[in-house]
């Protein structure tokens, strides 16, 4: 039903995104995005779910 997008896979990114990946009824297509993509991937890789998508994205750039 619903999309999500989780920004920082840090602490509370981390927790954000099991409780999110907990209610797949309710959102449908859950994506992670952070500085570092492979800390998305290793958030992704202990939930356990391969729908959840991952991005690297770059808070510096404004334009």
């Amino acid at each position: 039903m619903g999309k999500v997008l989780i920004i920082g896979a840090g602490g509370v990114g981390t927790v954000v995104a099991h409780k999110v990946a907990q209610n797949h009824d309710t959102f449908t297509e859950i994506m992670i995005a952070s500085r570092t993509k492979s800390k998305c991937d290793a958030v992704v890789k202990a939930i356990g779910n391969p729908n959840i998508k991952t991005a690297q994205v770059n808070a510096d750039s404004v334009g």
